[in-house]
């Protein structure tokens, strides 16, 4: 579970391949496009800049199909005034990295600006719970704590995070029993969410690197809600 300086460095190339495969994919984004060819045009960017592979089926989800957490692309197209979330990763010589963003076409409702407000305060949350000596529970509580004064508990289905490296998912969870703690060198995600069934789902994903007083975030992509 903990890593090395070296494999911290795997992991940070991987993060930063992830966040400008991003970065260029979301430049040439426009409604009508399908959400398999976005996810075609993500892994496209990634390998460009030099990982072997996507860590994981890239996932992009559009409009009501965004409260599905682990959608696959499919035929659905981009139409305004929608919600696209993309969750992706890097493997850069066999380390992963693990991104989920959203972003908007037009102006985004109240609701919609509600739910991402919450889901932000929530990450945040987290992140700020994040240091050695501190139990993985204790960080997925933060997060549970500030959506449920935002009445969203309940859609908040999984848990707030988990371990990654040579694997995808690796231990330690981040989730609500998990007794172990942190330990500086653990690479983990931060990645709270909250699904409305028929509305939408928003998930803000981050890469973070623990060390003994806090810790580092390593994906240095904006959390802003982008409109495109």
């Amino acid at each position: 579970m903990v890593k090395s300086a070296g494999e911290i460095q795997k992991i940070r190339r991987s993060v930063a391949a992830n966040s400008e495969a991003y970065s260029r994919t979301l430049k040439r984004i426009r409604t009508g496009v399908r959400e398999h060819e976005i996810a075609a045009e993500l892994d496209y960017q990634m390998r460009r800049l030099g990982a072997e592979k996507p860590a994981f089926e890239t996932i992009v989800a559009i409009g009501e199909r965004s409260a599905l957490p682990h959608a696959h692309p499919s035929e659905r197209r981009l139409a305004e005034n929608e919600l696209l979330l993309i969750d992706m990763g890097a493997s850069v010589d066999g380390y992963s990295s693990d991104m989920t963003r959203v972003a908007y076409t037009g102006v985004p409702s109240r609701r919609v600006h509600e739910l991402y407000t919450a889901v932000l305060q929530a990450q945040l949350a987290a992140i700020d719970a994040v240091r050695a000596g501190v139990a993985a529970s204790k960080v997925d509580g933060a997060a549970r704590d500030v959506l449920k004064r935002h009445k969203l508990d309940r859609a908040f289905v999984h848990s707030t995070g988990h371990g990654l490296g040579l694997e995808i998912h690796e231990p330690p969870r981040i989730g609500k029993n998990e007794k172990t703690k942190l330990q500086a060198g653990m690479v983990i995600t931060i990645e709270p969410g909250a699904y409305i069934e028929g509305l939408a789902g928003v998930r803000i994903e981050d890469t973070v690197l623990v060390t003994a007083t806090g810790c580092e975030v390593l994906t240095p992509t904006s959390k802003e809600l982008v409109t495109i």
